[in-house]
């Protein structure tokens, strides 16, 4: 019987989102497996943190401002992280928005903003990444979905956002089946209700806390908790796993 291995020794991972809430916690999560982290976000000064303690850990990082939206700019990180790290092996595409509006009332600019950043902005990601990793042999990508790709989440106008996810949920799966016998695998993880910045801001979390008492195990996700599930679908441990969606939710969805 072989072992299970779940450490990224000696590879490249391309973390977008990397500045904060669930891809700063995975970047770090991802170097303490053995991989040489690009943490890439809208700025360099943003991720500085992120970079800092990866190093301060004994690993290696590079701090990259990109716009995941922009083609050109994505493609010179995806560069920058070879030219400075090796080939890429791994990628997890954290990147992502959320704002809410009745659907009756949203702007147009508002919906395209956020479907641009949360969808289009993965299959950029996901398009550069493939290639250098087609280049070098394969790897393995995680997107971050959400529940928010299976349910309305009740009482939250965010049309824009639930459908963003499930397109992430179902590009995922596209992925997978084009490149599964050319050596990538592509998997989603979709948390459930996380403590990130973006879920705890005063707009609106007065209104969405009480969800805890609606989650099966009671309480809320921390964003650590996210990294287990990213390694484990970027690691040789999961080798048969390609176009799947791993639940992280605390059995959120199950009633």
């Amino acid at each position: 019987m072989r072992t299970p291995n779940f450490r990224l020794d000696g590879g490249t991972a391309v973390v977008t989102g990397a500045a904060g809430g669930i891809g700063a916690r995975v970047a770090l999560g991802l170097a303490a497996s053995g991989a040489d982290v690009a943490c890439i976000d809208l700025s360099a000064e943003s991720l500085q943190e992120t970079v800092t303690a990866i190093r301060e850990g004994g690993g290696r990082a590079v701090a990259i401002a990109a716009d995941t939206t922009d083609h050109d700019q994505m493609s010179d990180a995806v560069a920058t992280a070879q030219g400075e790290l090796g080939p890429v092996r791994y990628a997890a595409n954290c990147a992502g928005i959320n704002n809410g509006a009745p659907a009756e009332e949203m702007p147009l600019e508002q919906w395209r903003r956020l479907i641009d950043v949360n969808l289009t902005g993965v299959f950029v990601s996901c398009q550069l990444e493939g290639r250098a990793m087609l280049q070098a042999g394969g790897g393995s990508i995680v997107n971050i979905g959400s529940i928010s790709a299976l349910i309305a989440n009740r009482g939250l106008t965010q049309a824009h956002y639930n459908a963003s996810k499930a397109g992430v949920v179902h590009l995922t799966s596209s992925l997978a089946l084009e490149w599964a016998r050319r050596g990538i695998r592509v998997n989603t993880v979709s948390p459930g209700y996380t403590k990130t910045p973006m879920a705890t801001h005063p707009d609106v979390w007065e209104h969405v806390k009480a969800y805890a008492d609606d989650i099966p195990l009671g309480r809320w996700a921390e964003a650590d908790e996210m990294v287990g599930p990213v390694t484990f679908l970027l690691s040789e441990a999961s080798s048969y796993c390609t176009g799947s969606n791993l639940m992280v939710d605390g059995g959120a969805i199950c009633w």
